[in-house]
């Protein structure tokens, strides 16, 4: 074995070796917040790690690429259960309540790590999940629109719109949760009904919370 490949198989080793200890330590972050809060200490990080502080630090740039992996980490948890619920099935009405039920859920049983979320809104990782999940949203609605020869136009601007609604009725509850989770469900499944009904008919398209899914997408 020539010394260039044993020097590629130590590097690629190393190279694994941070790369475990970089998640253990976000791993360790989530861990912190969802006991402590949003306002935590890189110290509190190292201490839930076992690492020194200085440890932690070697593998962020700085505190606030920290934050943004933490975030990026938070992200892939919620995205793992978010994503599945938009592919629909069943009825239009229980597609939304499904979907909706998730997230709302997601944020009661995870609050402190939505809420850090919230504080980085306009981060990178934030953003570009929020981008994601209404990219998946507008080709259900361009779907549907195209299946019945509809304008697709509106499909991007309901998405993006369905998806700031969502989040604003979400974020204001969570600051202040004196409703039940089924209760925001309810209102936001309805809301949201209503504005897909009041669109398809506007459209020309015969739609109601009864339509089954398979119906519009084919």
């Amino acid at each position: 074995m020539s010394q260039s490949t044993t020097s590629d198989g130590r590097s690629q080793r190393w190279d694994e070796h941070k790369e475990q200890r970089r998640a253990r330590i976000l791993d360790s972050a989530i861990a912190v917040i969802e006991e402590s809060g949003v306002d935590f200490s890189v110290q509190a990080i190292a201490a839930q790690t076992g690492l020194p502080r200085p440890v932690v630090y070697r593998h962020f740039k700085d505190r606030a690429d920290l934050d943004e992996q933490i975030r990026q980490r938070i992200l892939k948890i919620l995205m793992a259960d978010l994503l599945p619920s938009l592919h629909p099935a069943g009825t239009v009405g229980e597609a939304v309540a499904h979907a909706v039920t998730t997230y709302v859920l997601w944020t009661e049983k995870y609050p402190r790590l939505h809420h850090f979320l919230g504080i980085g809104v306009d981060k990178p990782a934030v953003s570009g999940a929020r981008g994601q999940i209404s990219s998946a949203l507008t080709t259900l609605f361009v779907s549907a629109l195209s299946r019945t020869g509809a304008d697709i136009a509106p499909a991007r601007p309901m998405a993006y719109g369905t998806i700031g609604f969502v989040d604003g009725v979400v974020s204001s509850w969570r600051t202040s949760p004196s409703a039940p989770a089924e209760q925001i469900v309810s209102l936001l499944t309805a809301s949201l009904l209503a504005l897909l009904e009041t669109t398809a008919k506007e459209q020309g398209i015969d739609l109601d919370r009864t339509t089954p899914v398979v119906d519009l997408l084919g």
